[in-house]
């Protein structure tokens, strides 16, 4: 029977564990000098005219090297992600899967706008944000000090990044982060309902993926 660390990891639901974990390795590898950043940044020169894909990936596991920064990051998109995970999508892990990938496609096509070479802080704000959208009511304690409901907390963590890295640019990666958030949710629980009347392409997995996830 699992014990200690290892029944913690195995009691987070599968998306958000494979995530955590090529997370954690990539900043390993980077902290082991195994690779370097510049290996891993995204640009759309770097990564389809220098015929560099695996930029388009990497890009979305580097949160920087291990640092107060990087803790913050982990701690928060790991608690938020697995609470989404194992809420809104419970036992729907290519829906959880098919949300983030379409929420990477969209992060890649605006990344140039902010200039961001990395967009894994960007991303992990889309599961924050849609589980503030999802739990409005929900009183949120940050650190013990302050008392705020959920939709608050996206903007609360932004300006608590802009304030551990004194620069304006990591509240950029991260209000993007938000916007794109917002339109995850807005596409899955106001477009669908009020709109179209049920799921579509854009709020709902391909059959393929969920075989593939064993979701049917």
């Amino acid at each position: 029977m699992p014990v200690g660390i290892e029944a913690w990891v195995t009691q987070i639901p599968p998306v958000t564990r494979a995530w955590l974990a090529l997370s954690i390795l990539t900043s390993l590898a980077v902290q082991c000098q195994l690779v370097t950043p510049l290996q891993l940044y995204f640009s759309f020169k770097a990564a389809f005219t220098n015929m560099q894909p695996w930029r388009a990936f990497t890009t979305f596991f580097y949160f920087g090297s291990i640092s107060l920064d990087f803790v913050f990051h982990m701690f928060f998109f790991m608690r938020y992600s697995r609470m989404l995970e194992e809420s809104s999508f419970a036992n729907r892990k290519a829906d959880y899967f098919w949300m983030l990938f379409l929420s990477s496609l969209m992060l890649l096509v605006l990344s140039p706008l902010v200039n961001l070479p990395f967009l894994s802080a960007p991303l992990a704000f889309v599961p924050i944000y849609l589980w503030s959208r999802r739990h409005p009511s929900t009183p949120i304690s940050l650190f013990g000090m302050v008392t705020i409901t959920a939709p608050y907390l996206p903007l609360a963590l932004v300006g608590l990044a802009w304030m551990l890295n004194g620069t304006w640019r990591a509240a950029a990666g991260d209000l993007l982060g938000c916007a794109v958030g917002h339109v995850a949710w807005f596409m899955r629980d106001v477009w669908t309902r009020e709109m179209v009347g049920g799921p579509t392409f854009l709020s709902e997995a391909p059959e393929p993926l969920k075989r593939f996830f064993g979701d049917i």
